[in-house]
C-alpha cells in the first residue's frame, strides 16, 4: 500500500498563494455557474420531468464527489489531482488523468466561448452565422487569457465581480417563477402518464453534470490557495451545494414552463423573461448572461494554465510549459491552451452555435469524468472516505455510459493520444 507521502508534492511559496475563502467559493461557483445554467434549458426541455430527476441524481453525485475531493485535499493539500493518482497507481496513471483533464478544460473553454456568442447573438443576430460566431468566440478566449496573464489576483477579483453579476439573471428568473406560479400564469408541463424513464434520466443526467463541472476548481488551483487544507474543502462543499440548489430550481423551472419552441434559442433565459415579462428587460438579461459566461470562462482559463504547469513541474510535459511570468502566471501553458482551443473552434466553425455547443458539452463532460474516476480510485487506494469513493466511482462510470459511445469513446482516444508526449517528456528528463 503506497503512503500519501510516497511521491513529491513540493509546497509552494506562501507569497504565491493569493486566493482566500471568498475567492475560492467564487472560483467554484463562478466556474459552475457559467454557460450550463443559461443554455441547458434548451437541451433539457425534450426530457421534461426526466430532467428533474436527472438533476437530483447529478446534484447528489456531485456532492459525493465533492466530499471525496475535499477529503483528499485535506490529506494531500499540496498535491494536484494527477499527483494524487500518481501516488496511488504510478506516474503513467497520473499523467493520463492530468492529460485528459487538461484537454477537457480546453474543450470546456471552447464550449463556454460558444455559449457567450450564442447569448450575445440574441442582441446581435449576425453572430449566429457560423463563421462570424467562431471568430467572436475566439476573441473571447484570448480576452480572458489576457486577464489571466495579469496574475491570479486579477483573475480572482474578476471572478468575484462576475460571480455577483451572474446572480442577477438567476434572481430575476427565480422571482418570475414564483410570481407566475403564484398567479397561475405558468403553463407547467404535465407529469407524464407513463412516469419517468430510465433512459431519459440517464441522458439528462449527463447533460446536467456539464452544468456542475467545476466543483474541483479550488482543489486544482491549490497551488494558489491560502491554507488549502482548510479553505478548499469549505469552498468546494459550499460552492457545490449552493450551485446545485440554484440549478435545480432555475433550469427545471424554465424547461417546464416555457413553450418548447421558445427554449430552442441562443438565450433561453432572455426568452423566458420576454415570454413572462417583456422584451425590454430580456435584452438586459441577455447582457448579464454574457457577463456571467465570461466569468466562467475567466475561471476555467485560470485552471487551464494550472494543470499543464503542475504536469510540467512533475516532468510529465516539456519543461518550457512550467515557465511563469513575474505575476506567477504560467504564460506558456496558458497561451498554448488557448491556441489549441482556437484551433478546435476553427475546425468546427461550420456548425451552428447550438449544435456546436451540444457536441462540445458531451465531449467535455466525458473527458472531465475521467478526473473524477481518478479522484475516487485514489481515495480507495489510500482508504480515504471509502464509502463515498465507491458511490462516487459508480456515479462517474454511470454518467460516462450515459454520455454515449461517441463522446465517451472519443475521450478515451484523447487520453491515449497523450502517451507519446509522456514518453517524450520522460526521455527528455533522462537525456544528459
Amino acid at each position: 500500500m503506497p503512503t500519501i507521502d510516497d511521491a513529491p508534492g513540493a509546497g509552494r511559496p506562501s507569497s504565491s498563494r493569493t486566493l482566500g475563502l471568498a475567492a475560492c467559493i467564487a472560483l467554484v461557483m463562478g466556474n459552475m455557474i457559467g454557460s450550463g445554467v443559461f443554455l441547458l434549458p434548451a437541451s433539457l426541455a425534450p426530457f421534461g420531468w426526466d430532467a428533474v430527476a436527472g438533476w437530483v441524481f447529478t446534484i447528489a453525485g456531485s456532492l459525493v464527489l465533492a466530499f471525496v475531493i475535499a477529503r483528499l485535499t485535506v490529506a494531500m493539500p499540496d498535491a494536484s489531482a494527477p499527483q494524487m493518482v500518481a501516488r496511488a497507481y504510478g506516474p503513467l496513471a497520473g499523467f493520463a488523468i492530468g492529460w485528459i483533464y487538461w484537454l477537457s478544460i480546453i474543450i470546456t473553454n471552447v464550449t463556454i466561448a460558444v455559449a457567450v456568442t450564442a447569448n450575445l447573438s440574441s442582441l446581435i443576430p449576425a453572430l449566429a452565422r457560423p463563421g462570424v460566431g467562431a471568430i467572436c468566440s475566439i476573441a473571447f478566449l484570448w480576452a480572458m487569457t489576457g486577464i489571466n496573464l495579469m496574475g491570479a489576483r486579477t483573475a480572482g477579483m474578476t471572478q468575484i465581480v462576475t460571480t455577483l453579476i451572474k446572480l442577477v439573471p438567476i434572481a430575476v428568473v427565480m422571482i418570475l417563477l414564483v410570481l407566475i406560479l403564484y398567479d397561475g400564469r405558468a403553463d407547467v408541463a404535465p407529469f407524464p402518464a407513463r412516469g419517468l424513464t430510465g433512459a431519459g434520466i440517464t441522458a439528462s443526467a449527463t447533460l446536467t453534470l456539464w452544468a456542475l463541472l467545476g466543483f474541483e476548481s479550488a482543489s486544482v488551483a491549490a497551488d494558489k490557495v491560502r491554507d488549502p487544507a482548510r479553505t478548499i474543502p469549505r469552498a468546494t462543499m459550499i460552492g457545490t451545494a449552493a450551485t446545485g440548489l440554484i440549478y435545480l430550481i432555475v433550469c427545471s423551472g424554465i424547461a417546464l414552463t416555457l413553450p418548447a419552441a421558445e427554449t430552442q434559442t441562443g438565450s433561453p433565459f432572455a426568452a423566458f423573461v420576454s415570454h413572462y415579462w417583456s422584451a425590454g428587460p430580456a435584452h438586459f438579461i441577455a447582457i448579464f448572461v454574457v457577463v456571467s459566461c465570461l466569468g466562467a470562462l475567466n475561471g476555467w482559463t485560470l485552471i487551464q494554465g494550472e494543470v499543464p504547469l503542475a504536469m510540467a513541474r512533475a516532468g510529465e510535459l516539456p519543461r518550457w510549459l512550467a515557465h511563469s511570468n513575474a505575476n506567477g502566471t504560467p504564460t506558456h501553458a496558458l497561451i498554448l491552451s488557448t491556441f489549441l482551443a482556437s484551433l478546435l473552434l476553427i475546425a468546427n466553425s461550420l456548425q451552428g452555435l447550438v449544435a456546436l455547443f451540444t457536441a462540445m458539452l458531451l465531449l467535455a463532460t466525458s473527458a472531465t469524468l475521467w478526473l473524477y474516476v481518478g479522484f475516487t480510485v485514489a481515495a480507495l487506494r489510500f482508504r480515504i472516505a471509502t464509502p463515498a469513493a465507491i458511490v462516487g466511482l459508480g456515479y462517474a462510470l454511470w454518467t460516462l455510459w450515459g454520455a454515449g459511445p461517441l463522446a465517451s469513446g472519443s475521450s478515451i482516444l484523447l487520453m491515449a493520444a497523450g502517451l507519446p508526449f509522456y514518453w517524450w517528456a520522460r526521455k527528455s528528463r533522462k537525456a544528459p
